[in-house]
């Protein structure tokens, strides 16, 4: 799975990426600190519905990611603002990164290594690479979702919302980080590609 199907596109800007997935968690939780967690919920959803028209827009696109992402807090979202429960709206991660564990980890089970889709062909690895790559992302991922349901089963809805946006992006920006060796050991060259001058 060396050729992936976002190959050729134009690399997304790294910093508007992460300000369009970064900027709904911004608003959820400095709405929460002044509204409390249903207009935060409502804020979120909106927000998130913004990101996704300005990703179309300007990328006439949408990222796997942030796609399913928008779909699991509009649904968990009303749900959250309808039966006024902010149990579904907590839930939400825990659903978003069990479906992406399970997708990757279940994927290889079938010879089928998803990351690729996930990461929009950003990198271009051998398929022994893709394989490490896609089991430690479902771990990690469950590893999400399990942080997830702790925290806000046994902490305040606070302390729940300040670990979603100060706490998780810490850590997978960490864990990213560290996969670095990985990706430098598995890299391929891709056809076309200019070569370094010797």
């Amino acid at each position: 799975m060396t050729d992936l199907p976002a190959a050729g596109r134009k690399a997304e800007n790294p910093w508007l990426k992460l300000g369009l997935e970064l900027g709904p968690l911004l608003v959820f939780f400095f709405a929460n600190g002044r509204f409390g967690i249903f207009a935060a919920t409502g804020a979120f959803m909106a927000a998130m519905a913004v990101a996704l028209v300005a990703s179309w827009m300007i990328n006439r696109r949408l990222a796997i990611m942030p796609l399913v992402t928008g779909i699991v807090v509009a649904i968990f979202g009303t749900l959250t603002l309808v039966l006024h429960d902010d149990t579904f709206i907590k839930m939400k991660p825990t659903i978003v990164n069990s479906l992406f564990g399970g997708a990757l980890l279940g994927g290889l089970l079938f010879g089928k290594t998803l990351l690729g889709y996930v990461f929009d062909g950003a990198f271009h690895l051998d398929d022994d690479g893709w394989r490490k790559l896609t089991i430690r992302w479902g771990l990690f991922f469950f590893l999400l979702a399990i942080l997830n349901e702790v925290i806000w089963r046994t902490q305040t809805t606070e302390f729940w919302i300040a670990f979603k946006v100060w706490g998780i992006m810490p850590l997978t920006l960490a864990f990213s980080v560290a996969q670095l060796p990985l990706l430098s050991r598995h890299a391929v060259e891709q056809p076309g590609a200019p070569k370094e001058s010797a």
